[in-house]
């Protein structure tokens, strides 16, 4: 089997989407890692970062796994801001960081959403799969959560 890093990208880490990605750990194996406990500066075209930036080294522990899956709530029918703020700053990994990017290339990159609802749009998966087609990864699983109760229900999108 091979390794996994689950990346929470959330606003509560305590909450529901976390709940969802433990499950997903116990099924598979899988290390959790809660981007609220790293600071990510937003994207900076002139790479002027802050000196506590997270981001290069995060992506040096993620390059060590076969696999990543994004965990993100669907606010507002896509991932939440905090999420997407990681994801755009792959950008770095095009431009100045390019060895490092290149590493990522026959890994794999899955999604796990988590709402209310049973089923989440489509749409919420499109910047995931485009980013991994981008980045050389191969794309899926897709996994979703929906709370019943005080209850999280999981599985794997196949519609």
């Amino acid at each position: 089997m091979s390794s996994t890093l689950i990346i929470i990208g959330s606003a509560r880490g305590d909450g529901n989407t976390a709940d969802a990605a433990q499950q997903l750990s116990d099924q598979m194996g899988g290390k959790l890692l809660d981007l609220l406990e790293y600071s990510v500066a937003p994207y900076d075209y002139g790479h002027d970062y802050p000196p506590e930036d997270a981001f290069l080294a995060l992506v040096r522990r993620i390059v060590t796994y076969d696999r990543v899956i994004l965990a993100s709530p669907v606010y507002w029918y896509s991932m939440s801001g905090g999420m997407k703020d990681f994801l755009d700053r792959f950008t770095d990994l095009l431009t100045y960081h390019k060895d490092l990017g290149r590493r990522l290339r026959g890994k794999e990159m899955a999604v796990l959403s988590c709402s209310g609802e049973e089923r989440a749009n489509d749409g919420f998966y499109e910047s995931f799969r485009l980013s991994a087609e981008y980045l050389g990864m191969q794309y899926g699983p897709e996994y979703h959560g929906w709370v019943r109760g005080s209850r999280i229900l999981l599985r794997e999108r196949n519609d």
